[in-house]
């Protein structure tokens, strides 16, 4: 075993890098999207837990630090609720993948475990219980968040997730004369977001905050924004790895509503190359309608803007009325399939109380903003919410396939370059020159690294 924990060091280490949250402009790791959960399969939440057949007991080995007090609270809860002992360690920032390999080869190693990503999944599959059908999965709402092998084996299922889009202030859209319902494809959004820049000087507020192009800010579009043309170029067949080329067929898409935000905010377009303009303060103060970011910025707008929402990235493709959120993760729950019989089942219907339970669910969502369970309780992250309010209204779940991107620092340096050329002068060869940068760059960028 020992020799196959070692050989996993480098995947488990680039996984721990990648599992920090997104807020300062880093990407938080993604996970492909695998098919669509089977909503029929569902059963009855359990009302109570009860012990394990057998006196097993549970060993959660935690990634996220600033949980391990909810955590070991909610594991004392349970304890004293069925008498099974629930052990919760929590590994200190940044040495998950030292403490996962060292805990693994141990004669008790974690029973619930992370595998985070597909890398992850090649590399530790062998310790995965197969998760289809199981009373776990059975308890989710979606199955955007999950990793499956190659042969169909639910290796890891989501627990919570991040997401991102384009924060939005109804009452100032309605203080414009629209509304929220206005706004179901690009076609609403563009309408009123022209409307409400042509009307800036008279409303005191202009459509979109500012989307500058410093390190500060261009992650927003060169990361996350491009995840539309990555995330509907997989065309239903999520991504599992890198691939080698993009044919760049959604980029008209994605300059659609790249220039919408561009061309219909507080900032002239080329002023953008140098950054200094706060967007955050922008939409909090009221000066903006929309904002592009991510669910980490609840805290900081919500005083403000206490009903602020956020909506997708409607780029004017086809159907995209049932369109969601980018939503993604890497923190993913695996049963160790190495544990006891007893072991596995004390730790299955650990979870499913974790999920299930009113009070045991509320402390977890409390700290990690939103848990995609039918019987888990609602986020209190406004952001997380709309996420999980998509998602039970049936529309689909925009994966994180920006997470691919390859030689990810040099692509997007190449892609700020070429959209702040398109910035100055946003002329048709100059537009090319960005679709250069995306398609051309993504083939450069992959050989550069695998070649």
């Amino acid at each position: 075993m020992k020799k196959k924990i070692v050989s996993t060091m480098l995947c488990v280490a680039m996984i721990s890098t990648m599992l920090a949250g997104c807020g300062g402009g880093s990407d938080n790791g993604g996970t492909a999207q695998a098919p669509a959960a089977d909503d029929s399969a569902a059963e009855a939440p359990a009302a109570d837990a009860a012990p394990a057949a057998g006196g097993g007991s549970v060993y959660w080995l935690n990634f996220k630090p600033e949980s391990d007090e909810v955590l070991q609270e909610v594991a004392a809860d349970y304890t004293a609720k069925t008498g099974v002992e629930v052990k919760v360690v929590t590994a200190a920032s940044g040495t998950y993948s030292t403490t996962l390999l060292s805990e693994m080869d141990k004669s008790a190693p974690p029973t619930l475990f992370v595998i985070g990503n597909q890398a992850g999944v090649k590399d530790w599959k062998d310790y995965a219980l197969d998760l289809n059908g199981t009373a776990i999965a059975n308890e989710l709402n979606t199955d955007a968040y999950n990793l499956y092998d190659e042969t169909g084996k639910l290796v890891s299922i989501g627990y919570c997730y991040e997401c991102y889009g384009i924060i939005a202030n109804p009452d100032l859209i309605e203080k414009a004369g629209h509304s929220m319902d206005e706004i179901k494809n690009f076609e609403g959004l563009k309408t009123v977001a022209e409307d409400i820049h042509a009307r800036a000087g008279e409303l005191g507020f202009d459509a979109f905050s500012s989307s500058d192009m410093d390190d500060s800010s261009s992650w927003r579009f060169t990361g996350h924004m491009a995840n539309l043309e990555y995330y509907y170029e997989q065309e239903g067949t999520a991504w599992t790895e890198c691939p080698p080329t993009i044919s760049g067929k959604y980029l008209d898409n994605f300059k659609n509503l790249y220039d919408l935000c561009i061309n219909n905010s507080l900032t002239d377009p080329k002023e953008l190359a140098t950054g200094g303009h706060d967007a955050e303060n922008e939409f909090k103060t009221g000066q903006a309608a929309f904002f592009v970011n991510g669910s980490w910025e609840y805290e900081a707008v919500k005083a403000d803007v206490p009903n602020a929402t956020m909506i997708p990235y409607y780029c004017g493709v086809a159907g995209e009325e049932k369109a969601g959120l980018n939503c993604g993760t890497e923190n993913c729950w695996a049963i160790n399939s190495k544990a006891s019989a007893e072991d596995q089942q004390a730790t299955m219907d650990f979870m499913v109380w974790c999920v299930t339970d009113p009070d045991a669910s509320r402390k977890l969502v409390d700290t990690f903003g939103v848990m995609p369970y039918k019987s888990a309780a609602e986020s209190t992250n406004g952001f997380l919410a709309a996420a999980d309010k998509y998602t039970a209204d049936g529309c689909y779940v925009m994966n994180w396939a920006t997470n691919f991107q390859p030689n990810v620092d040099s692509y997007r340096a190449t892609l700020v370059s070429a959209l702040n050329q398109y910035n100055a002068d946003q002329s048709d060869a100059n537009w090319e020159t960005v679709r250069t940068a995306f398609v051309d760059g993504w083939a450069a960028e992959y050989n550069a690294v695998n070649n």
